[in-house]
């Protein structure tokens, strides 16, 4: 079987959270199949025309942007765009010949797969939200499996198709305790004082940003140093208080174990991969919601893991008012910072990876 040289065209990108998971599926793949080949298809100008490249694979992109939910001339452009990036999937699809299509989301996917599917090409979702969005709804009729990360999703997605995998994940943070002392040396942090972890995704949050600098002086009274992911839109903005007192500003963290194991409390974004990811790292979690992407999935991935005491959540609206007095509580208290990162371990689904890629095999063998 491990001869075998498959072709495996993939699709996943727009941000950290849709490129990652495909990039981990193809690595395990590789691992199982090194003579396969692989190809990447994503959107132009989006974050995956480069992380994929650095990742070791060849990337295609088309000319394609999702629907702004308020009346925009952008959307105007928005038809001539599926039109292209339905006929250059088409295209791609003619002359690479896959033997199986995997979608990980992001706007590239939506042609991809439906131009697979659509050639009787063996194809996957791997759904990462608690609530799938309009492109992934439309594709489940097409495509063999959908593999998911949350219970209940047969509302929305054929019952039989469904398996519940989880989310793919970086391999390394499955034993991020151990590197506690090394990551506090890699960022140079003290050690006895409380370390603070700010994700506001890879190319950052406003709301987020915003909140931490306001409340620099209030997290220093709190004896917190912080490691603040701010994101490439923002780290133009925010790199003076780089190295300032006890705050490091990065665009990008590229050492994610080191962050996690240096981190004692996390304040992050609710999308499905820094979900996962933050249930198998097991620290205590403030989440901070965008409001601003479909169907607000990000507040109900958010709520998965509070409704099973795992983590704490504060909406956008709400920081001004409830921040400085359910983060100090949360640092006042070890019990409650062991409690939440018990309950979020609990939740983790470890292996996702190797068992999406079982799915994939199966389709590949025709099963």
């Amino acid at each position: 079987m491990v001869n075998q040289k498959y072709k495996i065209i993939l699709s996943g990108g727009g941000t950290g959270g849709h490129i990652y998971p495909a990039i981990a599926i193809a690595n395990e793949l590789k691992s199982r199949f090194p003579d396969a080949r692989f190809l990447f298809v994503g959107a132009k100008d989006r974050m995956e025309m480069e992380k994929v490249p650095q990742a070791g694979y060849d990337i295609k992109g088309l000319w394609i942007s999702g629907i702004q939910r308020k009346l925009s001339l952008k959307n105007l452009v928005f038809p001539f765009k599926l039109i292209s990036s339905l006929w250059n999937a088409r295209r791609i699809i003619k002359s690479f010949k896959p033997d199986v299509a995997i979608g990980t989301g992001g706007f590239a996917s939506g042609p991809l797969l439906y131009v697979a599917a659509s050639n009787k090409i063996p194809s996957l979702i791997q759904e990462q939200n608690s609530y799938p969005g309009i492109t992934n709804k439309l594709l489940s009729k097409k495509t063999q499996k959908i593999c998911v990360a949350y219970d209940g999703l047969e509302r929305f997605f054929p019952s039989e198709k469904i398996i519940k995998t989880g989310n793919p994940v970086r391999q390394d943070l499955l034993d991020v305790d151990s590197k506690t002392v090394e990551a506090k040396e890699f960022f140079n942090l003290k050690h006895g004082k409380y370390t603070l972890l700010v994700l506001g995704g890879s190319l950052g949050a406003k709301r987020v940003n915003e909140l931490i600098e306001n409340k620099l002086d209030f997290l220093d009274m709190q004896n917190v140093q912080i490691i603040w992911q701010c994101g490439k839109l923002y780290y133009q903005q925010y790199k003076i208080y780089n190295n300032t007192k006890h705050v490091q500003v990065y665009e990008f963290l590229n050492n994610m174990d080191f962050a996690y194991a240096a981190a004692d409390i996390v304040i992050s974004r609710a999308g499905a991969s820094s979900v996962s990811e933050l249930c198998i790292v097991g620290k205590p979690v403030i989440f901070i919601p965008s409001p601003n992407v479909a169907e607000d999935h990000q507040t109900k991935n958010a709520m998965a893991i509070v409704d099973n005491d795992a983590a704490m959540l504060i909406k956008e609206s709400d920081l001004d008012v409830d921040f400085e007095n359910k983060f100090s509580q949360l640092v006042a208290s070890p019990e409650k910072q062991k409690e939440l990162g018990d309950n979020i371990k609990k939740l983790a689904l470890v292996n996702a990876t190797n068992q999406i890629v079982d799915e994939v095999v199966k389709l590949l063998n025709k099963e």
